[in-house]
């Protein structure tokens, strides 16, 4: 088959016009999701778990940024290809791309219970790329037979040049207007800066004096929520207007409840500092960040709905469609498990779960911290496979003793002599009672900790290293309040989280 070139511009042209369309009328309704990102969203729950993890560690929390390139250059090729095959075959490949589209849309996380309203984006693309395709089309040759004359394919009699430059032109602005309308001015309001948080009824402890270090490179007591690591499947940050939302607890409950934003707030509020922790953490990993959370204790919500006997979890699900699995017992004892609806003094950011999340201390984020929450099923874990746990993760992962060294970086060139070596160390709910820190695999040395803030929250350290010229290799580990020490053993991060000693290489000067 010889390909035209005049076609794959075309295809191209109009198929970018009607994503970019697409884009723009699913964020203009509430609870739909565009082709292209529903496309997107399918490549992530078909990538292997391997895949997955190889992404997060290469691209760190631009993964999603570098997935969403992959799949648009992915669709430009293809659509380069389809109008390439002309006018007739084209036109019926690129109806058969937007009948696949519509299927994915259909099947995608459900953000909206209506399969009509979900198709509308879908019924957009179609009517457009497939509309001006053919239009651009309609004075061109159809693929070229092989032995037709360049010149006669390139311009065929009645071939408007200009006029189909100039058609490209506007399909291309549509295309680009319609995906940054999309993202701009058409994506729907939150109700986020009118939101007025009522003072915790259980504030949270002073700040112990001294729990910081003042050490230039070490990673700050309280991450800010700018700093604040963020892994999820999210290619789109869900917006939840606060006037809509609604969280529904059921399952295996005495009395089910729905409750709105505002019922959240009117119930007694906690606060407390606790930090969270990403199993995609690998050894001396950025995926750990301390905050201040306030919310409602999940203990209290369950009592309330009353827990059936036979309960030992809660699927929670996100606005999104992800599921999460949690342990009922670390959501009703005394570890102040609790759905979030403020970080660090504000409403929660929309990168972090705007309206409301979960915070759960001691357990890795994928069993415990869904974001965007909009529903609690409690329920048993021999009845429901969550998102996670399908793919190979341990349906319960409590956080494993670890530490990081943030000062000095590997690699770095140091000069001789007094030099401090710091960094931050966590077991979540257990707390930490010592770190120590080696040089080229020497004697321990005990390093000085910062004050304790609780026993959910790290701790900085540091130790003064005399150093002396040469390349060293600097280990750290720490060891737990229960006396467990921090494991050499390097494990991966399936299922449950890695394991090992962080270490730095350096120069010394």
């Amino acid at each position: 088959m010889r390909l035209s070139g005049t076609g794959a511009i075309a295809g191209l042209a109009a198929g970018g016009a009607g994503v970019g369309a697409s884009q723009a009328i699913a964020a203009a309704l509430p609870g739909t999701t565009s082709p292209l990102i529903a496309v997107a969203n399918r490549v992530i729950d078909w990538t292997p778990r391997q895949l997955k993890e190889f992404a997060i560690e290469q691209f760190g929390t631009n993964d999603k940024p570098v997935l969403l390139a992959s799949v648009i250059a992915g669709m430009v090729i293809v659509l380069a290809l389809v109008g390439a095959m002309g006018r007739t075959v084209g036109i019926t490949a690129l109806a058969v791309l937007v009948a696949v589209a519509g299927v994915v849309v259909l099947a995608d996380r459900p953000t909206t219970d209506g399969p009509i309203l979900r198709l509308v984006p879908v019924a957009v693309l179609g009517a457009i790329a497939l509309g001006s395709f053919a239009w651009l089309l309609r004075a061109a040759p159809d693929t070229p037979a092989p032995d037709t004359p360049a010149a006669e394919a390139a311009a065929p009699p009645g071939f408007d040049r200009r006029n189909f430059l100039a058609t490209v032109g506007v399909l291309g602005a549509v295309a680009v207007g319609g995906t940054v309308a999309g993202q701009t001015v058409l994506a729907p309001g939150t109700g986020r800066s009118g939101v007025r948080l009522p003072p915790p009824r259980s504030p949270a402890a002073p700040l112990p004096a001294g729990t910081a270090l003042k050490l230039p490179g070490l990673t700050p007591y309280i991450t800010d929520n700018r700093d604040f690591y963020r892994v999820d499947t999210a290619l789109r940050v869900p917006r939840v207007a606060v006037d809509d939302y609604r969280l529904r607890i059921h399952g295996l409950v005495d009395a089910p409840i729905e409750l709105s934003f505002q019922d959240l707030l009117d119930l007694p509020l906690i606060e407390r500092r606790i930090t969270l922790t990403c199993v995609s953490q690998p050894v001396g990993g950025p995926y750990v960040g301390n905050a201040t959370w306030i919310g409602v204790r999940t203990r209290d919500l369950l009592s309330r709905v009353g827990v059936g006997a036979d309960a030992d979890a809660v699927k929670s699900t996100s606005v999104d469609g992800m599921t999460i699995g949690t342990p009922l017992t670390v959501l009703t004892d005394d570890r102040d498990a609790m759905l979030a609806v403020a970080m660090n003094g504000e409403p929660l950011p929309p990168e972090h779960g705007f309206p409301v999340r979960m915070v759960v201390p001691g357990l890795y984020g994928y069993v415990s911290a869904t974001k965007w929450l909009t529903d609690l099923e409690v329920t048993r874990f021999a009845d429901f496979s969550a998102y996670w746990t399908s793919r190979g993760y341990a349906a319960q992962a409590p956080i494993k003793t670890a530490s990081r060294i943030d000062v000095p970086k590997s690699f770095a060139r140091i000069p001789a002599g007094r030099t401090p070596v710091a960094g931050v160390a966590w077991a979540q709910h257990r707390g930490i009672e010592r770190v120590e820190v080696r040089v080229d695999r020497g004697v321990w040395q005990p390093a000085q900790l910062a004050e304790r803030d609780g026993i959910d929250c790290w701790r900085q350290w540091v130790w003064q290293w005399d150093a002396t010229p040469g390349n060293h290799m600097i280990e750290a580990r720490a060891t737990d309040a229960t006396g467990i020490p921090q494991t050499e053993e390097r494990v991966p991060i399936a299922p449950d989280g890695a394991t090992g000693w962080p270490g730095v290489q350096v120069r010394v000067d």
